[in-house]
Formats: C-alpha cells, structure tokens, sequence
C-alpha cells in the first residue's frame, strides 16, 4: 500500500466519511438521518455533515461528513451518535449500509 499524497501548503489532515443508506422504509429512515446529521454537526472535531437523497432513487441516502482528522472521523464511529443511529436504522434498510473513511487531498473550507 502506497503513502497518502501529502497535502501542500501545510493545511490540516482533513478526513471524509461517506455513509450510504438503501431504505426499505424512507419515510421511517429520513428522520433518523436527519437527526443524526444535526447530531453529528454538534460534535466538537466535525466541520460539517450532509444528508443527500439521490435524484433517481428516493430510497438511496449518501451522509457525507467532514472531520478535522482521521482519529476524530474513526471515535466517532463508536461515538454515542452513531452507535443510536445505527440502532435506529434496525429494520427499515434493505441491507447493511456501506461506510467509506477517504482522505480528503482537496476538501477545504470556502470560507
């Protein structure tokens, strides 16, 4: 396994997570989502979190969150947020949801 590019210019090690859903209810998944993205906001190492539904698929959700660093993306895996959220999700998701840790070599702030 190769070395991750180094990110020019010193800027922080950003760390993206990408969660995505397959409801078999999406009106009994989206609040549970939605929930748990205002959640996730409010932890101290997020800089943000996405809900996104897609256009041709209405059962198809993709969370996308930005963390200050890798470690802080993986504690919140075990984090009390996401261990009620998948919870939650119990029996309403036609499978397992897929969960992607990606190095963020261009994710920075506009602002």
């Amino acid at each position: 396994m190769t070395e991750p590019t180094a990110i020019p210019d010193g800027d922080l090690e950003i760390a993206l997570v990408q969660l995505t859903f397959d409801a078999s209810d999406a009106e009994l998944l989206l609040p549970v989502l939605s929930k748990y993205v205002v959640m996730t906001r409010n932890q101290p190492e997020c800089r943000n979190a996405d809900l996104c539904v897609s256009f041709t698929d209405s059962n198809h959700f993709v969370i996308i969150e930005k963390w200050d660093s890798e470690e802080a993306a993986r504690a919140h895996f075990d984090s009390a947020v996401m261990v009620e959220m998948a919870e939650s999700c119990s029996g309403i998701l036609a499978h397992r949801p897929d969960v992607e840790l990606l190095e963020g070599l261009s994710a920075h702030d506009l602002n």
